[in-house]
Parts: structure tokens; sequence; C-alpha cells
């Protein structure tokens, strides 16, 4: 989250004030945690760096509305996070998986109708960490709006319940409900990837024997023909 720069009681009053120099030492304190804030939501650079600019313009007019209840730093964390939410749903996105194709299913006895994926080492170890970072972002990109968002506002960006619910425009018993299911969808989504990582990398490595042997064989008929 945007942190402390800029919490200084003395800049506020600047900005309202209208003081460009005010304003220019805002953009260049916050413009770089509001980036870092806008690429979590939003993978094209440009995409984010609009989002901030957006940010930044709708903050400037709506100064007179910042009560000072809070730092300035976290209302434009706030106001980024908006502008982001806003730019994901006006994006145009390929057609939607149904979420409820993503949860756990079970038979009339009650075990699992589909075998969950067996992870044999943790996530951060089966992949990169970098890498498994960016297939949990695409893939909680390709949740409904309803999920992402939700997902979005409270396991990557840290946001409370209740915060979210404002921002959300929902109750904070339905965010909860929401994180709940999404948390369960985002689940079973990493875990088709991985099992089709895992698949591939399986298929690979029976290849690669073969390979080899053969490899060997040439090399040792060459060695053959050399000693004639």
């Amino acid at each position: 989250m945007v942190t402390d720069a800029g919490d200084d009681p003395s800049l506020v009053r600047r900005l309202r004030a209208g003081e460009p120099a005010a304003f220019e030492q805002v953009v260049r304190e916050q413009t770089g945690r509001m980036l870092a804030v806008a690429r979590r939501f939003l993978p094209r650079e440009d995409d984010a760096q609009d989002a901030v600019q957006e940010a930044f313009m709708s903050a400037f007019r709506s100064l007179a509305r910042f009560e000072g209840g809070s730092r300035l730093s976290t209302w434009l964390h706030r106001i980024v996070v908006n502008a982001c939410l806003m730019r994901l749903r006006s994006m145009r996105r390929r057609p939607e998986t149904s979420i409820d194709d993503l949860f756990p299913r079970f038979d009339d006895s009650g075990h699992h109708d589909r075998v969950p994926v067996r992870w044999s080492e943790p996530p951060a170890d089966a992949l990169d960490r970098g890498e498994m970072l960016k297939e949990i972002r695409a893939t909680i990109l390709e949740l409904p709006a309803e999920f992402r968002d939700v997902i979005l506002l409270r396991d990557i960006e840290q946001v409370d319940t209740r915060s979210a619910a404002e921002m959300l425009g929902i109750s904070p018993g339905a965010v909860k409900t929401r994180l709940h299911r999404a948390r369960l969808a985002l689940r079973g989504a990493l875990d088709t990837r991985l099992a089709s990582r895992q698949a591939r990398e399986s298929a690979a490595r029976d290849r690669w024997p073969l390979s080899r042997r053969g490899t060997n064989h040439t090399a040792g008929e060459s060695t053959m023909e050399d000693g004639r």
C-alpha cells in the first residue's frame, strides 16, 4: 500500500491553495508507489500509467473533499485502486468461464467428484517465485469481475473488509462471501494450470532419455568407426 510520503499537513494546505510546486511534489513523491499499485491490477504498462494519471487528476479535482481524517497517501492509494478497477471494468474481456466450474465438487458419499491436484511441493517451490506470482495474477484477472475485484482488494492490496465493501458498493458480509468463493475458484484454476504444467514437464522427461540414448548410440557408432 502507498505509505507515508506526502503526509505533511502543510503540503495539504499548499495543495488546497493551488501551489504548483505542491502538486509537483506530490507527483514526484507518489508516482512510483501509485504505479506499483496499478501494475498489480493492470498487466499492460501503458494501462497502469494511464490509471495513475487518471488517479492524480481525480485526486486534485477532489481536494476539497479530503478532510484529513486519513493520510494523504492512504487517500491517494484508494483513488488509484478505484481508477484501476474502473479501467479493468471498461476493458473488452474474453468470455468468462463460469466460476462454478472451478469449485470443488462432491459425489453423494461426500467425496471429491474430481480428485484435487496434489501439489507435491509448495507452489513457491514448484515454480520460480516470480513466475508463480505472474501465474496467480493472470488467473485472478480471468475470474468474473465481481470475484476478481474482491480478491484484488482484500488479498493483493490488503484493503480491510469495511473499506472494500465501500469501494465495491456491497455489504461487509457480501465481501466475505465473495472472497471465500473467489479463493476457492482461484485455487481450482491454479490447480488446473499446475496440473497442465506438471503433465508437460513429465512428458518432456519421458522423451529426454530416449533422445539421449539416441545421441549416445550415434556417438558410440562414431567412436567405433574412428577406431577402425
